[in-house]
């Protein structure tokens, strides 16, 4: 990680490095919450990738100081897919695997899965998790902010360089850039066979039985150093 990014009081997401503008939320965060004073050095990100440095001000949005960079992105995005868990435990992936560094997070319901998000209801889920990536991202010093979205069984069968994670399963091969996760109830032999016959393997993530959450963080940890 870069030094300066590392080392700033504070990272913050806006639309125009040029001309940044913060939301009353974030400069209440900082100012206030994490007391940044005025004259100390933050770093500002446009989420795709694209940061620079700053000065907090006491008034208004930080003085921006020096050029962009563009920091280099993945030759292929690390993607874990959760089949969604129960509760509050969305939450904790979607902030997990943004602080691992995962690029893509998708939620999507196995044959299994307990939960169901339908219709209004999912947007609002949706809308919470990307508050949630968002936060963490800033906390991490992230310059890409990850996608979190829903996915069908069908798209993830589809994925390049990806497996599913099954207890009994090969070690993870090298290169591996997508692992699939399902219900704590596990796949179905119907859901395995699909992923056998379109080239998604079951790779192990231990010797025990994960939770979900447990289990994407494991799957996190492999895919993202793969790259």
């Amino acid at each position: 990680m870069n030094p300066t990014l590392r080392g700033s009081a504070a990272h913050l997401f806006v639309d125009d490095l040029r001309t940044p503008e913060l939301s009353a939320d974030d400069a209440h965060h900082v100012g206030r919450v994490l007391r940044v004073r005025p004259g100390e050095e933050v770093t500002l990100s446009d989420g795709r990738g694209s940061w620079v440095a700053a000065r907090w001000t006491a008034a208004g949005p930080p003085e921006v100081v020096g050029d962009p960079v563009l920091e280099p992105g993945p030759r292929t995005p690390a993607t874990v897919a959760v089949s969604v868990p129960k509760r509050d435990r969305p939450e904790l992936v979607v902030q997990k695997l943004t602080e691992i560094g995962v690029d893509r997070i998708l939620l999507f319901e196995a044959s299994r899965s307990v939960v169901r998000w339908d219709g209004e209801a999912a947007q609002r889920h949706l809308a919470r998790l990307h508050r949630v990536a968002r936060e963490a991202a800033m906390q991490s010093r992230r310059v890409r902010l990850p996608v979190v979205a829903r996915a069908t069984w069908s798209e993830l069968l589809s994925e390049e360089a990806a497996a599913i994670a099954e207890p009994g399963g090969q070690p993870p091969p090298s290169g591996l850039r997508a692992v699939v996760v399902g219900p704590e109830g596990g796949f179905t032999e119907a859901e395995l066979a699909d992923a056998r016959a379109s080239g998604l393997p079951p790779v192990s993530l231990g010797p025990t039985v994960l939770r979900v959450e447990t289990a994407a963080i494991v799957a996190a940890t492999i895919v993202v150093r793969a790259d």
